[in-house]
């Protein structure tokens, strides 16, 4: 059976800005014994630009 964590981000940049906060969460939770498997936007704006994402890690239990 398989255990599901998620991790919501807010994404607050201007277009083109760079981010790596995402690369920490996923380092975390591999040293958890996660693994890695997605992300689903929950909120955009008007555009089509994601202003929220859920960062979806699976595990074993």
């Amino acid at each position: 059976m398989k255990k599901y964590k998620y991790e919501q981000i807010h994404i607050n940049k201007l277009i083109g800005a760079k981010s790596e906060n995402h690369r920490n969460i996923i380092d975390e939770y591999a040293k958890k014994g996660y693994r890695y498997v997605g992300f689903i936007p929950t909120n955009m704006n008007d555009y089509g630009k994601f202003k929220d994402i859920d960062l979806i890690f699976e595990a074993d239990v």
